[in-house]
């Protein structure tokens, strides 16, 4: 009981994290327009993944096993319960994850967000991913959401070009 309530309390707060996003970036587009708003809020959340990256850097260049392990189990939250990441390819050439849920696309869509504006949101919000892997020492391609796929955002992460 205890553990279901901890569960919905995280998905809470990540919801609160999306919604967070989209205010910021609903003032900003108002002020500045929608290009330079997107620009920036890439840039800082890009920024943020740098941060988490060292997590995943003892696994550069090229540990793909390695770096889904410690992504499952220590970056994503409640072993990766959340986002519930499938893993589609791991192998010495690819790290292919597939994350078949996300509460930062369910606030969106409870929130009412058109499937535009949602997936506006997530593209911004995936530059986390970027940060995180490319700041690990890891090559990555992040297909985010689109309407009618299925799940959320498909991460495509291989080593490093050069070692």
């Amino acid at each position: 009981m205890a553990e279901e309530l901890l569960r919905e309390q995280l998905n809470a707060q990540i919801k609160n994290r999306a919604m967070m996003y989209y205010h910021i970036f609903n003032e900003m587009r108002e002020e500045i327009g929608e290009e330079q708003a997107i620009a920036i809020m890439k840039r800082a959340i890009y920024k943020r993944g740098l941060e988490i990256s060292g997590l995943l850097k003892q696994h550069a260049p090229a540990d793909l096993d390695g770096l889904k392990e410690t992504f499952v189990n220590k970056i994503v939250p409640d072993e990766g319960r959340v986002f519930a990441p499938e893993v589609l390819r791991c192998d010495d050439r690819e790290l292919e994850m597939k994350l078949m849920q996300c509460p930062l696309k369910a606030a969106y869509r409870e929130a009412g967000l058109s499937d535009e504006e949602t997936a506006t949101m997530l593209n911004i919000a995936a530059q986390v991913d970027y940060g995180t892997f490319e700041g690990a020492g890891f090559n990555v391609r992040v297909e985010t959401w689109q309407p009618g796929r299925t799940g959320c955002c498909h991460l495509h992460i291989q080593p490093k070009s050069g070692g």
